[in-house]
């Protein structure tokens, strides 16, 4: 019994540490994104709108950018389960989005970004 238990603790264990977020392994992967988004200090919009604060933020909300009718009126607020949603497949989750990227396949991947992206406020400052 007593086995049995360890070996599910171990499991959970596992899980979790497969499920951590690392921002510098996100920054790496964020080299995809970077084609039509910016993020930091100096960040503007380009072909994407530029994604500084983006946990917490509604979508289609960057006055300066021009979005589809469709992210305009999504209603989404971007929490880290939306946004992993949405970097998974995001003509799925939005459909009519103007965004051409079809996704990031693992799960890994879109956790890391989602890491990268939380380290930085609506300044573009990065936060400890």
């Amino acid at each position: 019994m007593r086995q049995v238990a360890v070996g599910i603790l171990a499991s959970i264990l596992i899980s979790s540490a497969a499920l951590a977020q690392d921002a510098a392994l996100g920054e790496k992967v964020f080299i995809k994104c970077k084609v039509c988004h910016q993020v930091g200090e100096t960040a503007k919009n380009a072909v994407g709108p530029e994604l500084n604060g983006i946990i917490g933020r509604k979508s289609g909300s960057v006055e300066t950018y021009t979005y589809s009718p469709a992210m305009k009126s999504a209603g989404l607020t971007w929490a880290e389960d939306s946004l992993s949603e949405y970097l998974k497949n995001p003509k799925q989750k939005v459909p009519g989005n103007k965004m051409a990227f079809v996704g990031l396949s693992k799960p890994d991947d879109i956790a890391n970004v989602i890491a990268y992206l939380k380290q930085f406020d609506a300044s573009g400052k990065k936060t400890p």
